[in-house]
């Protein structure tokens, strides 16, 4: 019997080491053919692994909890059936490896981010995705390399190498938002066509010299216009202008609606908080009819769009990795605009608005043009005071990622819900937008952050606040971006010279449990803006919305459906009053109003 059972035991050792001979990891070795292109391909390979199969995998990557899972790697000059290799060796997002994955079935697809080559103006080469008119999303952007949806078991320890090859592109944005079943707001940015303008809402573009100058190729900058009620009758009219910013949109946004909504859609919930097509569809139409029946004033909306190779919006500043975007609106676009739609032109005739990035934007354009706005409506702006970039000081913490005591190390948070429950830390999202892009190419929020805030470094590309992978900040990019950037130190710093051209003229909302915790960094503003010694008083007004979440601008996310829908008539008479109020004498104020 002993015998016998150390025979057994050898056999089934053989046997061991023969199923680990056949049994390799899970390797993914992606190519494209010939046919799908014949010149090599510059750009970043992504491999998206989905849990389910509610929409395509290349949908389902966020910030926060909820993403499935993406690998990500650069590829330089790739020729046609060259294999990429996305091992236990790639970089991960929200697991950070292969070696981690759970034996399971995945939906898995994989899509080539593709760059183009810049020669910029300052004789920096670089390789960045361009914008294509989907507003810098690559799940959405025409020419990028995708595969087919597969559905596959995988074992990290055992299913070996499994190939995939490119073999169509997304195509041109309107079949493919037609060929997609659930859209979100985001994924249905297009870019305008000349054709669609109508009485009111106007499409603009203009080759801007300094940016064409600046990226070294012709480039674009555009709008999108509404025009007031009897624009057509009244030639000898010139109107205020509104500059709204936000992120890249094809039409009016939120929304400009001249038919009723669709009657087949659902009746708004008055508990809820978003309703969705129903409720734009309301929206629209309420402001529709209040913009034609004399309900509102009439002035210009301008809404700028500048989405660029790292984001979908430019934020409106000059900056070192952009360009001068910020002169390019003021002294290149808005003239235009101001010329072809009668505007009165004059700074005191102008003021701006928006929320989020709109809302930094709308404060930055206030400081950098003083003489050029005549007031800014600051919704929860992104970060305007650095000593709270979200949870970070970037001037006296050592590191974004962690808060380190002797013997503790506590990560720092990114992302959280009203209640305070944590969606995302610091190192979850530097590490998402690692994987989407190297080199601050991943379109994300912190990679444009750092674009437009810091220097460009010696290879041409953003040079990093911090490192991605251990959370380091690097002292002296803070350094250039307070004196370059910090919204909040420079009123301070510059106020003898700001001041007079300020004070009245800012107002600020942010949601006192904003989703990113920019609240805080409103806060740190306040305590500038109000501080006694100030001359003269800056008169800035603040509205903390308790409980509220990102995007709150002074009504309730949970406001009914009407205070939602009245709340953008409501601010145009604020504007318009203080534009009024404060016109030098002789101005016209009475021209614009019939």
């Amino acid at each position: 019997m002993l015998r016998y059972l150390r025979l057994l035991a050898v056999v089934m050792m053989v046997s061991v080491y023969a199923l680990a001979a056949t049994s390799t990891p899970l390797v993914f070795e992606i190519s494209f053919p010939r046919e799908l292109s014949a010149i090599p391909t510059d750009g970043h390979i992504l491999l998206i692994l989905a849990k389910d199969d509610k929409q395509e995998p290349r949908f389902g990557v966020w910030e926060g909890i909820e993403s499935q899972q993406v690998f990500g790697v650069d590829v330089d000059a790739l020729q046609p059936g060259a294999v990429v290799r996305v091992d236990a060796s790639t970089l991960g997002y929200p697991i950070e490896t292969l070696n981690d994955l759970i034996p399971g079935d995945y939906f898995v697809q994989a899509v080539l981010n593709r760059y183009e080559i810049y020669h910029l103006g300052n004789g920096k080469v670089v390789k960045l995705p361009p914008d294509q008119g989907e507003g810098q999303h690559w799940q959405t952007k025409p020419g990028n390399f995708l595969t087919k949806v597969q559905k596959l078991h995988l074992d990290a320890k055992t299913s070996g190498v499994i190939r995939l090859s490119f073999d169509h592109m997304v195509p041109a944005l309107e079949q493919e938002l037609a060929d997609v079943e659930t859209v979100l707001d985001w994924q249905a940015i297009t870019q305008p066509d000349r054709a669609e303008n109508k009485k009111w809402v106007k499409h603009v573009r203009l080759q801007s010299e300094l940016l064409t100058k600046f990226w070294g190729r012709p480039t674009e900058i555009s709008a999108v216009v509404l025009l007031p009620d009897g624009w057509e009758e009244h030639p000898d009219a010139r109107y205020p202008v509104l500059i709204s910013e936000d992120h890249y949109h094809r039409h009016f946004f939120p929304s400009f609606r001249t038919t009723p909504p669709d009657a087949s859609l659902k009746d708004p919930d008055p508990a809820a908080a978003v309703n969705g097509e129903r409720e734009r569809q309301e929206f629209g139409w309420k402001l529709f009819q209040d913009w034609t029946s004399g309900r509102l004033p009439r002035v210009l909306i301008v809404m700028p769009q500048h989405a660029n190779p790292y984001y979908d919006d430019s934020y409106a500043v000059n900056s070192a990795n952009l360009g001068p975007y910020g002169d390019a609106i003021m002294h290149e676009l808005l003239p235009m605009i101001e010329k072809q739609f009668r505007g009165i032109g004059q700074g005191w005739a102008r003021t701006v608005f928006g929320g989020s990035t709109g809302g930094w934007e709308a404060l930055g354009q206030q400081v950098f043009y003083p003489d050029d706005i005549n007031g800014a409506w600051v919704g929860c702006p992104d970060p305007i005071d650095f000593r709270a970039y979200s949870t970070v000081n970037i001037y006296e913490d050592k590191n974004a990622h962690f808060r380190e005591g002797p013997f503790l190390k506590v990560p720092l948070p990114e992302k959280r819900k009203t209640n305070g429950i944590l969606d995302a830390t610091m190192e979850q999202e530097s590490r998402h937008e690692l994987v989407l892009g190297t080199h601050g190419r991943s379109g994300e929020q912190w990679d444009i952050w750092q674009a437009v805030f810091g220097p460009m470094g010696e290879d041409g590309y953003p040079k990093p606040i911090f490192d991605k992978r251990t959370g380091q900040i690097d002292k002296v990019v803070a350094d250039y971006w307070r004196e370059h950037s910090d919204l909040s130190y420079i009123m301070k710093r510059d106020w003898a010279t700001l001041g007079p051209k300020l004070a009245g003229k800012l107002h600020f909302s942010v949601g006192d449990m904003d989703t990113w915790y920019l609240n805080n960094a409103v806060h740190l503003t306040e305590s500038v803006l109000t501080d006694a010694k100030l001359s003269p008083p800056a008169n800035a007004t603040f509205d903390y919305g308790p409980l509220q979440a990102h995007c709150y601008q002074g009504v309730r996310h949970d406001a009914t459906p009407i205070e939602r829908m009245n709340a953008l008539p409501s601010l145009i008479w604020k504007m318009v009053k203080h534009i009024e109020d404060t016109a030098p004498t002789g101005a016209d104020v009475k021209s614009w109003k019939y």
